[in-house]
């Protein structure tokens, strides 16, 4: 790769994802996903630089948000199929009770 732009991954870093790829997408994600990476990271030192250092918690939260817990999914799939369960005689509180003392 001859392109000096500077978002382009560095070849090591693309022949490593050539030959960890699975599937026809995965280089491209990768890719994408880098990219992206090193653009969040231009903009949290740009804030830094410029006095905005208190924003980057939450410019980091809203653009790398966290998946769901295995708890909190749980909890939902619970949710939608609570009438279901009900119907068959069992008791969804008794399963959200149990969902809801887990830790996170």
């Amino acid at each position: 790769m001859t392109d000096n732009h500077p978002i382009t991954p560095p070849p090591e870093l693309v022949h490593q994802w050539i030959n960890e790829a699975t599937e026809p997408f995965y280089v491209p994600t990768q890719a994408a996903r880098w990219g992206a990476d090193q653009e969040l990271m231009a903009c949290i030192n740009w804030l830094y630089e410029n006095g905005w250092g208190q924003a980057v918690d939450g410019l980091r939260d809203a653009r790398r948000p966290k998946p769901p817990s295995l708890k909190a999914q749980a909890l939902c799939h619970l949710e939608s199929f609570a009438g279901s369960i009900k119907t068959l005689g069992m008791d969804s509180d008794l399963i959200r009770r149990a969902l809801e003392s887990l830790p996170n």
